[in-house]
C-alpha cells in the first residue's frame, strides 16, 4: 500500500471516497459539489490531503489535515479533519497507514501535535486513535454554531 500527497489527478478518486465519508456521517452531498470543494483544497493548498492506494493503484482511503496555531502551546499544529477508508478495505491497515502518514507530515512540518474529533458512535475509529497514542480530551467540550450563509 502506498500513501502519497494527493494531487489534482487524484480528484476523481478523492471525490468518490469523500462521498463515502459523508454517507458514513449521514450528510450526503452531490459528487459535483464534493469535487468543487476538494478541487479548491488542492488548488489553494489550504489543506493537506493524503491518499492511500493498493499495489494496483486502487484508491482505498484518504485523510485531510488543516493547519492551525495552537494558542495554548504557542506553536503550529494540524487538525486531522477527515479520515475515511472504503468499506472493502477496512481492517487491512489502511486507516493506520493514513494516520501514520498524517503524523509523519505533522512531525516534518514542526507541528506540536495533531487534533481530531470523531462521532461518539465511531467506536472502531476511537480504538484506532487510542492504539496510536491519541488521548481522549476530558477537559474541553466541543461546541458548534451554525451560521446562515
Amino acid at each position: 500500500m502506498l500513501v502519497s500527497v494527493a494531487v489534482t489527478a487524484d480528484l476523481q478518486d478523492l471525490t468518490r471516497l469523500f462521498a463515502g465519508y459523508l454517507r458514513f456521517y449521514e450528510v450526503p452531498k452531490a459528487e459535483a459539489q464534493i469535487a468543487v470543494f476538494l478541487g479548491e483544497r488542492l488548488t489553494r493548498g489550504d489543506s493537506q490531503l493524503l491518499i492511500a492506494r493498493d499495489a494496483q493503484g486502487l484508491a482505498l482511503g484518504f485523510v485531510q489535515l488543516y493547519p492551525f496555531q495552537s494558542s495554548l502551546a504557542l506553536e503550529p499544529a494540524w487538525l486531522l479533519s477527515d479520515l475515511y477508508v472504503h468499506e472493502s478495505a477496512r481492517r487491512m491497515g489502511v486507516g493506520e497507514a493514513l494516520m501514520n502518514a498524517a503524523r509523519a507530515h505533522a512531525e516534518a512540518s514542526g507541528a506540536c501535535g495533531l487534533q481530531l474529533e470523531t462521532a461518539k458512535t465511531n467506536l472502531a475509529g476511537q480504538r484506532l486513535y487510542e492504539r496510536l497514542g491519541y488521548v481522549r480530551d476530558e477537559q474541553f467540550l466541543t461546541y458548534w454554531l451554525a451560521l446562515q450563509n
